[in-house]
C-alpha cells in the first residue's frame, strides 16, 4: 500500500514557513502501518497542482493532501483535484452546514467568501471541520483515494485523527502492514564514522531499514521494518538493535531515541535525585534544554548562570585564589562551582561548566573551545577538561552544554568518566 502527501501553497516553497504538516502526517501514517514513499511540495499554481495530482492518481493508492481549502483565490486545491478527477464543482450541503456550525458557535458571521470552502469535487465525502472554516474531503482519483485536509496545523491534525486515520483503517485493514521503528540516540561521534561502523547493517538484516537523522551535536540512528508478519519483524529490529549497539555502545546515550534532556530527566526521576546547575559559558542553555522537559520540576531545582568572577564568588562561594591561581577556566574553579550550587541548592548532583565559546577569549594554553565541567555527588567532586572547538560560538555553546550533560549521565549511570 503505497501512500504519499502533498503540502500545497507558495509560503512553503518560499521558505516562509516549515512543513512540519507532512513530518506530522508521515508520522501518524507509519503508527497506522502504512508506509510514505514520496512527499510532493507544490505552490499556488493550478496547473501545477493539477499535474502532481494527476500523476498521485496513477501510481499512489492513498494520498494526503494539506492546504489550499480555504475561502480566498489563492485556495485552489479543491478545484484542482475536480479538473484532475474530470468532475465539477458542486455544492455540498454538509460542507455548508460544517461552515455554519463553525460560526454559529463562535457567535461569528459568515462571510460570502467562506462559501467557496462549500463547494466541493462530484462524489466526494465531506469532512466536517469543528475547528476552523475549511471542510476537508474524500475522493479518489483513478486508482488512489484521496484526503485533503486544510494546512493550519491545528485543523490538520484533528481531522488527521478524527476522519482521516480512521476512514483509512476502515478502507484498508485487510492491506495494512505492521510498521516497526527502533530509535537510538548517541552523542561523541560524528555522522560519516557513525554510517561507516554501521554500513553493513542491510547485509546481515536485508528487511530492516537504515536511517541517520543528525541534529546537532545528537546523531539519532532509525531502524525500520515492515511486514505482514509481526513476530518476524518484531525479532528482526531486536536482532537490529542489538548489532548497532554492539557498535556503537560507547557513544549510545538512549537506547529508546530520546533527547540527551529526555534521558538525564529519566535518569533522575528514576533515582528520585535533583539536580542544581551553575553555568558560564553555557549562559543558561543547559537549564533551558533541561526545563524544556515536562516533569522537570520534580528533579531540577535550581540555576545559577554566574558569568562573572564576582558571581560565582558571591552566589557559588569560588574562592579568589582559585580565580587568580587558576582562571577561570579551570577545573579547579568547576570543581567549586560544582560544590557551590550543591550546597546552595541542597540537589543530589551540582553540575557546572565554564568555558571559552568564541570566537574571542582564547589563548594557545585555552584556546577557543576549551570547557571545563566540574561534578558534585555526595561522595566527591570531580572536574574535566575538553577541547571542542567548532569554530562558531552558537555551536560551541551547544556541544559545551551536551557535553556536561554526558559526563552528568555517565556519573549517575556509573560509566567510567573518560
Amino acid at each position: 500500500m503505497k501512500a504519499v502527501i502533498l503540502s500545497t501553497g507558495d509560503e512553503i516553497l518560499t521558505g516562509a514557513i516549515v512543513d512540519s504538516n507532512a513530518a506530522y502526517i508521515a508520522g501518524k501514517l507509519v503508527e497506522a502501518g502504512v508506509f510514505v514513499y514520496r512527499k510532493y511540495s507544490v505552490g499556488d499554481d493550478l496547473d501545477e497542482i493539477i499535474s502532481v495530482l494527476t500523476e498521485i492518481g496513477t501510481r499512489s493508492d492513498i494520498a494526503i493532501v494539506t492546504g489550499g481549502l480555504g475561502p480566498t483565490r489563492d485556495d485552489l486545491t479543491a478545484e484542482a483535484v475536480a479538473k484532475a478527477a474530470s468532475v465539477p464543482l458542486i455544492f455540498s450541503e454538509e460542507a455548508d452546514r460544517s461552515i455554519k456550525a463553525y460560526f454559529r458557535k463562535r457567535n461569528r458571521s459568515e462571510h460570502i467568501a467562506d462559501k467557496k470552502q462549500a463547494m466541493l469535487p462530484d462524489g466526494s465525502i465531506c469532512l466536517p471541520n469543528p475547528v476552523g472554516t475549511a471542510p476537508g474531503f474524500i475522493t479518489k482519483i483513478g486508482q488512489c483515494h484521496l484526503f485533503c485536509i486544510p494546512g493550519v496545523p491545528s485543523e490538520m491534525q484533528y481531522l488527521m485523527s478524527h476522519a482521516v486515520l480512521p476512514e483509512i483503517k476502515k478502507r484498508f485493514e485487510d492491506e495494512k502492514q505492521v510498521f516497526r521503528i527502533k530509535k537510538i540516540s548517541l552523542f561523541g561521534l560524528p555522522e560519516s564514522v557513525v554510517g561507516e561502523k554501521i554500513d553493513e547493517l542491510s547485509s546481515h538484516f536485508p528487511e530492516v531499514k537504515l536511517g541517520l537523522r543528525a541534529h546537532f551535536p545528537m546523531i539519532q540512528i532509525r531502524l525500520y521494518a515492515a511486514g505482514k508478519q509481526d513476530d518476524r519483524i518484531r525479532e528482526q529490529m531486536e536482532k537490529a538493535g542489538e548489532w548497532v549497539m554492539e557498535r556503537l555502545g560507547q557513544w549510545i546515550f538512549s537506547k529508546a531515541g530520546l533527547s540527551m534532556e529526555e534521558e538525564i530527566g529519566r535518569l533522575l526521576a528514576r533515582k528520585k535525585a535533583t539536580l542544581g546547575v551553575a553555568e558560564s559559558c553555557t549562559g543558561g542553555l543547559i537549564s533551558h534544554m533541561l526545563t524544556n522537559v515536562p516533569g522537570s520540576s520534580s528533579y531540577f531545582i535550581f540555576s545559577a548562570v554566574a558569568y562573572s568572577n564576582q558571581a560565582k564568588i558571591q552566589v557559588l562561594n569560588v574562592s579568589t585564589d582559585s580565580l587568580d591561581s587558576y582562571g577561570a577556566v579551570s577545573r579547579q574553579v568547576v570543581r567549586e562551582m560544582a560544590k557551590g550550587v550543591r550546597d546552595v541548592s541542597g540537589a543530589t548532583y551540582g553540575l557546572a561548566t565554564s568555558g571559552i565559546a568564541g570566537p574571542d577569549g582564547g589563548t594557545p594554553e585555552k584556546p577557543t573551545g576549551t570547557i571545563c565541567i566540574g561534578i558534585a555527588t555526595p561522595d566527591k567532586v570531580y572536574a574535566k577538561t575538553l577541547q571542542l572547538s567548532f569554530e562558531d560560538r552558537i555551536k560551541n555553546k551547544t556541544i559545551f552544554a551536551m557535553a556536561a550533560l554526558e559526563m552528568l549521565r555517565r556519573e549517575i549511570t556509573g560509566y567510567a568518566v573518560s
